[in-house]
């Protein structure tokens, strides 16, 4: 490994040795409030609900110090002496070509996906389970790693066959066809999502005829919003964590909502948070997420492109110039660059919150937003006093006190 490797490598470290610092933050700020509810949450959320959240918050702050370590001492083994053995085991019996650039990627993500796999469920049956949220068995654990890496072989094995044989015959202009090609694929990932994929791990049901879908849909009619649907996803079979969300892309727009939501929320509540998400689509928010997410992906072929064209970037780490051995040391090595910028777009993804709490603000009134939010707050045993500098970095949602104190600002 050149000295520029070795670089690299200590980046990572660094990287994660900041997320540790960052979490060890977190850990005592919510430690040292854990005793003291809010003046504004006193109400609505009794010490013992305040400090069960503190203590949950520790508990996944301390599990994902665990996880954070392991990825970064992971991915430097990689580099500087896992990738090398696996490479060349697979060119033991693979000829030079397409077929054994596209097996090194899935061997590594297969290898990866079984180290992640018991972090997965230690969360589930222990973290989760410790604290009342979980749901899954056994049984659809395995189910859903079993879909989820059939469908991620699905569509990846194509994928990487359609740009390593596009790389070999435009090796200049490769990279613009394969960016394109990327985006069309996103944009019909999300069309497609809702009917073809999400229904392979969840039930969605219409919401029941009554009063709360007339309200809902005179919600939808007054913010000019077009779906197909109102639904209802089965996610009690996995969690109690309530949530709503709507997804797809133009017309093909539907609403799901969690039936934990529904089960917990009043119905002003559910209006609020509907009106919320609604105002995500009244500010452009998830085209400007679609825009943004391109100009990455655009950076992210580039950075391909000059790595593929080079022998250089391989040679850190005295790898050969493979094409598929050179996606996996890019895609180890961006986690610094990610790292650091992530306050970036965790302060874009908090403005937007900001703006469609104000949105829902205007539409059904600050009361019933600032009661979901607090019946969110409880029901998910998030912590009302997060550390500022953890928040800033890791938070795509402002924290909740904050959201409400902007509220009941508001004449």
């Amino acid at each position: 490994m050149s000295g520029i490797g070795v670089v690299i490598c200590i980046a990572i470290a660094a990287s994660a040795a900041l997320g540790v610092y960052l979490r060890l933050r977190q850990m005592a700020t919510v430690a040292a409030h854990r005793d003291s509810v809010p003046v504004d949450f006193a109400r609505d959320v009794t010490l013992d609900e305040h400090r069960r959240a503190a203590d949950y918050t520790i508990a996944r702050t301390k599990f994902s110090i665990v996880e954070k370590v392991f990825d970064a001492a992971f991915s430097i083994l990689w580099l500087a002496f896992l990738l090398a053995p696996l490479y060349a085991a697979i060119a033991s019996f693979i000829e030079p070509g397409l077929t054994r650039s596209v097996v090194t990627v899935l061997a590594f993500g297969f290898i990866g996906d079984l180290m992640d796999m018991p972090f997965s469920a230690a969360k589930a049956f222990w973290l989760e389970e410790r604290f009342g949220f979980n749901r899954l068995t056994p049984a659809r654990f395995l189910a859903d790693e079993a879909k989820t890496s059939a469908l991620e072989l699905a569509i990846t094995a194509p994928s990487l066959f359609a740009m390593f044989a596009l790389l070999r015959a435009t090796p200049q202009t490769w990279w613009l066809m394969a960016y394109v090609a990327f985006m069309a694929l996103m944009i019909a990932m999300t069309i497609l999502y809702p009917t073809l994929i999400a229904p392979l791990f969840n039930k969605f049901a219409p919401l029941d005829e009554g009063v709360l879908k007339r309200r809902m849909e005179a919600l939808l009619a007054k913010c000019g919003f077009e779906s197909k649907g109102l639904f209802v996803m089965d996610a009690s079979k996995r969690s109690t964590h309530g949530n709503a969300y709507f997804s797809g892309f133009g017309k093909a727009k539907r609403i799901v909502f969690f039936d934990t939501l529904l089960e917990k929320h009043s119905p002003d509540e559910i209006e609020s948070i509907l009106a919320h998400e609604l105002g995500h689509f009244k500010f452009g928010h998830v085209r400007q997420m679609l825009l943004q997410g391109a100009a990455l992906a655009f950076l992210g072929f580039a950075a391909l492109w000059w790595a593929f064209g080079s022998d250089v970037f391989a040679g850190w780490f005295g790898l050969p110039s493979d094409p598929g051995l050179v996606l996996v040391a890019l895609f180890l090595v961006k986690e610094p660059i990610a790292h650091v910028l992530s306050p970036l777009f965790a302060w874009r993804s908090r403005r937007a919150e900001f703006e469609a709490d104000a949105f829902a603000r205007d539409v059904v009134g600050k009361e019933p937003m600032i009661s979901a939010l607090t019946r969110l707050t409880r029901d998910n045993l998030a912590t009302l006093t997060p550390d500022p500098l953890y928040a800033s970095f890791y938070f795509s949602h402002p924290p909740v006190p904050v959201r409400v104190a902007r509220l009941r600002m508001a004449s």
